[in-house]
């Protein structure tokens, strides 16, 4: 399995160094790696002379706003300690790169035996948090020999996976180097539990803390208010792709009565052209209302986000969420809207993510798989309000009884 592992990884780092030269994304990523370990030796040399007190390692934007509220919590009951945090991919590294109650944001280097040497000798971490789905084998059976306790937070298990198939006995070995796995649910634990693995705790999701901790810390958006204050039903689209866009805007612009505000999930100037050139009403980039400090006009239809960080205080203005990423590699953040006591609409790609199951079974959510589809949602939270409040109180309700993973974990880190 060690040959065949590091085989693959060799061949992921070759495609990857190949798919830079198209990919200014992934050229960006192999330059952080490069610099990796040079910007963990920098950043202990000024905060951490004995090593960091904790690493914590996540994929991406999302996996980091797991890791988010242990992080704070952290910082509260123990300020002194030294955090070093790592990112796989540049959309989430680009984004929080500057994150402030760490001491070092770096990319984790490629998972092949010389780096993990490296980037372990460099960091010297106590301990180290993972999250979610990030099993490197590398990595973490080091940090087993190098008896440095590791915790995997937020997993969630299914039947398919390879550590439950035949075959799968090297992955079955990983999960036994870590000191504890922290599992969303009930079913998960069951999972690893029959196959040996028992230092586990269901301690739930922490992302719903950080929805909680956002919704109470939410940024002032005067213009956006102002704008809305008397608009009966705002559609506000979170992380928006193509594929949404195919099915949500025929409606948008067959209701001109309705006001919207799209959140792409990238939004460079050929893509905003692309969704502006689709509307049918006028609408407005976010920096051009910043650049002019004006009221927005009556007449706009449909505001679209051009920056990072604003998209969580965002849903607030909203009737109806759509969450994109559901007819690609999966949905985005549906707490964030959920929080706020709204209903929400994702595309089919959805398994992978017990909330928007949950969801759906207590009647807050609904998935659609084509334009008709939507619409009929649409059209029913627009005609009757009753069945829109019944849904977002239903989603309110999921996000207070699911609250508390970050205090059922913290403890044993410390």
């Amino acid at each position: 399995m060690g040959v065949l592992y590091n085989t693959a990884i060799s061949a992921y780092a070759a495609a990857a160094r190949l798919a830079a030269a198209r990919s200014e994304k992934v050229s960006r990523m192999l330059a952080g790696q490069r610099e990796s370990v040079g910007r963990i030796l920098a950043a202990r040399a000024r905060k951490a002379p004995q090593g960091f007190d904790f690493w914590f390692h996540v994929a991406s934007l999302g996996e980091f706003e797991q890791a988010r509220p242990l992080i704070e919590q952290l910082k509260k009951e123990r300020p002194q300690a030294t955090i070093l945090l790592t990112f796989f991919s540049p959309s989430g590294y680009e984004v929080r790169k500057d994150y402030p109650l760490v001491d070092c944001v770096a990319y984790l280097p490629f998972d092949k035996p010389a780096n993990v040497r490296r980037f372990l000798d460099a960091a010297a971490p106590r301990r180290a948090v993972f999250v979610k789905y990030e099993f490197w084998i590398n990595y973490i059976s080091a940090l087993r020999e190098r008896d440095i306790p590791v915790y995997l937070i937020d997993a969630i298990f299914r039947p398919g996976q390879r550590f439950f198939r035949p075959g799968g006995a090297a992955w079955r070995r990983l999960l036994g180097c870590y000191k504890h796995i922290f599992v969303q649910d009930k079913a998960s634990k069951a999972l690893l539990q029959s196959i040996g693995i028992t230092d586990v705790t269901v301690a739930g999701d922490t992302r719903f803390d950080r929805v909680a901790n956002v919704r109470s810390s939410a940024v002032s958006l005067p213009q956006i208010e102002a704008w809305l204050s008397h608009n009966p039903f705002t559609l506000v689209v979170g992380s928006s792709w193509d594929p949404d866009e195919d099915r949500y805007i025929p409606w948008l612009n067959a209701h001109p009565e309705v006001r919207a505000i799209i959140a792409p999930h990238e939004f460079d100037d050929a893509r905003l052209a692309a969704i502006r050139a689709r509307l049918a009403a006028p609408s407005l980039l976010y920096s051009e209302v910043k650049a002019t400090v004006a009221a927005i006009p009556a007449d706009t239809q449909t505001l679209i986000i051009d920056s990072f960080g604003l998209l969580s205080s965002l849903y607030r203005f909203g009737s109806v969420a759509i969450i994109g990423g559901g007819f690609g590699a999966g949905i985005h953040n549906i707490n964030e809207a959920a929080v706020y006591g709204i209903p929400v609409l994702f595309g089919p790609r959805h398994q992978k993510f017990k909330e928007a199951t949950d969801l759906i079974a207590c009647g807050a959510a609904t998935e659609y798989t084509d334009a008709a589809t939507l619409t009929a949602a649409l059209d029913t939270y627009l005609a009757d309000p009753a069945a829109r409040a019944a849904a977002g109180h239903a989603a309110a309700a999921y996000i207070t009884a699911s609250l508390g993973a970050t205090a059922r974990i913290l403890p044993s880190l410390l």
